[in-house]
Protein backbone atom coordinates (compact mmCIF):
# COMPACT_ATOMS: atom_id res chain seq x y z
CA UNK A 1 0.00 0.00 0.00
CA UNK A 2 1.18 3.44 -0.95
CA UNK A 3 0.36 7.05 0.69
CA UNK A 4 -0.55 10.21 -1.55
CA UNK A 5 0.52 13.73 -1.06
CA UNK A 6 0.20 16.65 -3.69
CA UNK A 7 0.99 19.91 -4.14
CA UNK A 8 0.07 23.42 -6.27
CA UNK A 9 2.66 25.60 -7.34
CA UNK A 10 1.10 29.03 -9.19
CA UNK A 11 3.71 29.34 -11.73
CA UNK A 12 3.29 33.03 -12.70
CA UNK A 13 3.43 34.09 -8.95
CA UNK A 14 6.24 31.36 -8.12
CA UNK A 15 3.95 30.95 -4.82
CA UNK A 16 1.72 28.00 -3.56
CA UNK A 17 -1.78 28.13 -4.68
CA UNK A 18 -4.09 28.33 -1.33
CA UNK A 19 -7.50 26.77 -1.67
CA UNK A 20 -7.44 24.63 -4.05
CA UNK A 21 -9.96 21.80 -3.91
CA UNK A 22 -8.54 18.24 -4.64
CA UNK A 23 -10.66 14.93 -4.98
CA UNK A 24 -9.21 11.64 -5.56
CA UNK A 25 -10.99 8.91 -7.76
CA UNK A 26 -10.23 5.32 -8.18
CA UNK A 27 -9.92 5.64 -12.11
CA UNK A 28 -13.56 5.57 -14.15
CA UNK A 29 -15.59 5.84 -10.50
CA UNK A 30 -17.59 9.08 -9.72
CA UNK A 31 -16.94 8.23 -5.76
CA UNK A 32 -14.39 9.99 -4.39
CA UNK A 33 -11.90 8.26 -2.19
CA UNK A 34 -10.61 11.12 -0.31
CA UNK A 35 -10.83 14.46 -0.31
CA UNK A 36 -9.19 17.90 0.84
CA UNK A 37 -7.78 21.45 0.06
CA UNK A 38 -4.84 23.14 -0.51
CA UNK A 39 -2.73 24.68 2.62
CA UNK A 40 -0.46 27.33 3.02
CA UNK A 41 2.21 26.05 1.29
CA UNK A 42 0.00 24.97 -1.46
CA UNK A 43 0.06 20.98 -0.26
CA UNK A 44 -2.57 18.59 0.28
CA UNK A 45 -1.62 15.15 2.54
CA UNK A 46 -3.93 11.92 2.26
CA UNK A 47 -2.90 10.88 5.61
CA UNK A 48 -5.41 8.33 6.53
CA UNK A 49 -5.59 7.11 3.04
CA UNK A 50 -3.58 4.01 1.59
CA UNK A 51 -3.65 3.37 -2.14
CA UNK A 52 -3.68 -0.01 -3.24
CA UNK A 53 -1.86 -0.69 -7.05
CA UNK A 54 -4.19 0.77 -9.26
CA UNK A 55 -5.22 3.45 -11.35
CA UNK A 56 -5.94 6.59 -9.82
CA UNK A 57 -7.31 10.31 -10.88
CA UNK A 58 -6.61 13.47 -9.17
CA UNK A 59 -9.36 16.48 -9.46
CA UNK A 60 -7.65 20.12 -8.83
CA UNK A 61 -10.55 22.02 -9.04
CA UNK A 62 -8.86 25.05 -10.26
CA UNK A 63 -12.29 27.81 -11.60
CA UNK A 64 -12.58 29.85 -8.03
CA UNK A 65 -8.64 30.47 -7.74
CA UNK A 66 -8.29 30.99 -11.62
CA UNK A 67 -10.81 33.67 -11.49
CA UNK A 68 -9.31 35.71 -8.34
CA UNK A 69 -5.82 35.10 -9.41
CA UNK A 70 -6.19 35.63 -13.10
CA UNK A 71 -9.35 37.07 -13.73
CA UNK A 72 -10.30 34.55 -15.71
CA UNK A 73 -10.54 30.66 -16.02
CA UNK A 74 -9.22 28.28 -18.96
CA UNK A 75 -9.31 25.32 -17.25
CA UNK A 76 -11.70 24.76 -14.38
CA UNK A 77 -10.23 21.79 -13.39
CA UNK A 78 -7.51 19.79 -13.73
CA UNK A 79 -7.56 15.31 -14.16
CA UNK A 80 -4.12 14.05 -13.49
CA UNK A 81 -4.65 9.84 -13.71
CA UNK A 82 -1.68 7.96 -12.83
CA UNK A 83 -0.95 4.43 -11.75
CA UNK A 84 0.26 3.06 -8.29
CA UNK A 85 2.58 0.47 -8.22
CA UNK A 86 3.06 -2.26 -4.79
CA UNK A 87 7.03 -1.79 -4.29
CA UNK A 88 6.64 2.10 -4.05
CA UNK A 89 5.95 3.27 -0.59
CA UNK A 90 4.98 6.95 -1.51
CA UNK A 91 3.31 8.90 -4.24
CA UNK A 92 3.78 13.27 -4.59
CA UNK A 93 1.64 14.77 -7.18
CA UNK A 94 2.84 18.19 -7.89
CA UNK A 95 0.62 20.62 -10.05
CA UNK A 96 2.24 23.61 -11.59
CA UNK A 97 -0.51 26.16 -12.55
CA UNK A 98 -0.88 29.37 -14.96
CA UNK A 99 -3.62 31.37 -16.33
CA UNK A 100 -3.90 29.20 -19.46
CA UNK A 101 -1.52 25.82 -18.70
CA UNK A 102 -0.83 23.33 -16.23
CA UNK A 103 1.77 20.46 -16.03
CA UNK A 104 2.67 17.75 -13.51
CA UNK A 105 5.33 15.01 -12.89
CA UNK A 106 5.95 12.66 -10.17
CA UNK A 107 7.42 14.23 -7.16
CA UNK A 108 9.40 12.35 -4.76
Amino acid sequence: MSTLSCHVLDTSRGQPAIGIPVELFRFGENQALATGETNQDGRVKFDQLELAPDCYCLRFITEAYCLAHFQQCFFPLADVVFNTESTQPHYHIPLLLSGFSYSTYRGS
